[in-house]
């Protein structure tokens, strides 16, 4: 499938699966996997439809869909030695989705190996596509994202909530982030924050938004130098994503 028919795909699965429940879900239509941990049945309807269009054009890939390893965690497993593989994240900032915020995405990314080679990220609500191809550029609704430069005053978020407040290098405390990584790296991108710091790192939330940092001039690296690889987790060593690779250089010796 081209990068082009990807997105639509997504686009179409959001239409059908995801809008129609946004501020609609009924009670039995929203679970707990874990406790605090949501899924609804959009994630799993939207998640079975995306995975079987791409097993359709791609027969051999390994798929690694967030559902799919909740109920079978020996996928994710799989990745290591796989050497054609997608994440599948149906409904990325599914607690926010449950609440009616706006703030939620469905997200894919495309491996060779531990390669990140394209990515897609779509806002259903608010109507923007994010793409990145490894080489090519990232792009929202079709225009390319210029790299940015940061300050000396950078203002960083974080999706955990027990760092809220902490400051890096002094500057100014971190705030929470969107909570929502389909959010949360286009915001780097653009301007409403200037650096996040992560502390799980699961491929489905990260490989999208780690190619489309790269492609936008910045960095998705661990506090100690390695780049972002979506075969393995490296908790608790904090995954930091900066606009800049100054700034991404700066901060990560703080952690």
């Amino acid at each position: 499938m081209d990068t082009q028919a990807v997105l639509t795909m997504l686009q179409e699965a959001a239409d059908e699966f995801i809008n129609p429940r946004f501020e609609s879900l009924a009670r039995h239509e929203v679970m707990e996997k874990n406790p605090g941990d949501l899924v609804t049945v959009a994630d799993r309807e939207a998640e079975v439809a995306i995975t079987a269009r791409l097993l359709d054009a791609y027969p051999d890939a390994l798929i690694v869909g967030e559902e799919a390893v909740a109920a079978d965690p020996s996928i994710l497993g799989r990745t290591e030695h796989a050497d054609h593989w997608f994440t599948v994240d149906p409904v990325d900032g599914t607690k926010n989705f449950v609440h009616g915020s706006p703030d939620h995405g469905v997200m894919v990314a495309e491996m060779r190996g531990g390669d990140v080679v394209r990515s897609w990220m779509w806002q259903p609500q608010h109507g923007v596509a994010y793409v990145a191809e490894k080489g090519a550029g990232a792009f929202r609704n079709g225009e390319r994202i210029a790299p940015r430069t940061v300050g000396e005053v950078a203002q960083g978020v974080t999706s955990r909530p027990t760092r809220v407040g902490e400051s890096l290098d002094g500057l100014p405390p971190l705030k929470l982030s969107w909570v929502c990584c389909a959010v949360d790296y286009p915001q780097i991108a653009s301007g409403g924050a200037d650096y996040i710091l992560y502390v799980t790192t699961k491929p489905w939330d990260h490989a999208p938004g780690a190619l489309f940092i790269r492609e936008s001039g910045g960095v998705s690296a661990y506090a100690d130098g390695t780049d972002y690889d979506p075969r393995f987790e490296r908790t608790p060593t904090p995954l930091l994503v900066a606009a800049d690779p100054q700034l991404h250089e700066r901060l990560r010796s703080h952690l």
